[in-house]
């Protein structure tokens, strides 16, 4: 694994550390926000190794797997992109109560499973 792969890997498991960190604090949708930054620069870094080249600035998981080929199982790509669709509301929520809402406890919990598991995969890739 090269270098610039390993710093995308090595940041993808902090900020799956930092979702728990924030889930563990009742911060629920900054915890989805990290996962989806987690498995955003997985993605990258598998980016960086299959194309010997620097990711795009790009947030979309679908851009990134379709550019690097991976095809993640069934159940995980439908995952990966239900929480492709989250960034936008975590990152620039338009209401503080509606996602409050919409991220509980058990939900974030399944969404923190699931983005392990889905890191698991894509490291597993490499």
């Amino acid at each position: 694994m090269d270098e610039k792969t390993r710093e995308w890997i090595i940041q993808a498991d902090f900020d799956i550390e930092t979702a728990e960190f924030m889930f563990q604090g009742g911060r629920y949708f900054y915890a989805v926000f990290m996962c989806h930054l987690s498995l955003e620069k997985a993605l990258k870094g598998i980016y960086c190794e299959k194309l010997q080249d620097v990711p795009p600035k790009v947030h979309n998981f679908v851009f990134l797997i379709n550019k690097t080929g991976i095809t993640p199982p069934e159940k995980l790509g439908k995952f990966i992109v239900k929480l492709n669709e989250a960034n936008i509301a975590t990152r620039y929520p338009e209401s503080l109560e509606k996602l409050q809402k919409a991220y509980t406890k058990t939900i974030t919990k399944e969404i923190i499973l699931n983005t392990k598991e889905a890191l698991a995969w894509i490291k597993q890739q490499l």
